[in-house]
């Protein structure tokens, strides 16, 4: 049974920062792409960040490029979330996913596989 369970999420003043983690099991995604997606009350769900298998290709939302890092260790099926000047627009619910589709980057719905998402708020 695949799994993604993230964590790392938290209550963070504005300013700060927080590391989101999200451990996959039930297979391998080391060939797969990783991405980071989130969803404020009222409003539909944005993809934030995603990378490739190898590390090597990068995506970011233009609402976090310059403050948010996406990084994976393929040995440890896990891919991170690194959250730096947080503002209190960022409050959301964030869900990792996997996507076993071949385009880049991959869109929305071809995501195949989410967790169960981790609260991040930030206090203005």
């Amino acid at each position: 049974q695949v799994q993604l369970v993230e964590s790392g999420g938290g209550l963070v003043q504005a300013g700060g920062s927080l590391r989101l983690s999200c451990a996959a099991s039930g297979r391998t995604f080391s060939s797969y792409v990783m991405g980071w997606f989130r969803q404020a009350p009222g409003k539909e769900r944005a993809c934030v960040a995603a990378i490739s298998w190898s590390g090597d290709n990068t995506y970011y939302a233009d609402f976090v490029k310059g403050r948010f890092t996406i990084s994976r260790e393929n040995g440890k099926n896990t891919v991170y979330l690194r959250m730096n000047s947080l503002k209190p627009e960022d409050t959301a619910v964030y869900y990792c996913a996997v996507s076993t589709m071949s385009t880049w980057p991959p869109r929305p719905y071809e995501y195949d596989y989410w967790g169960q998402g981790t609260q991040v708020t930030v206090s203005s």
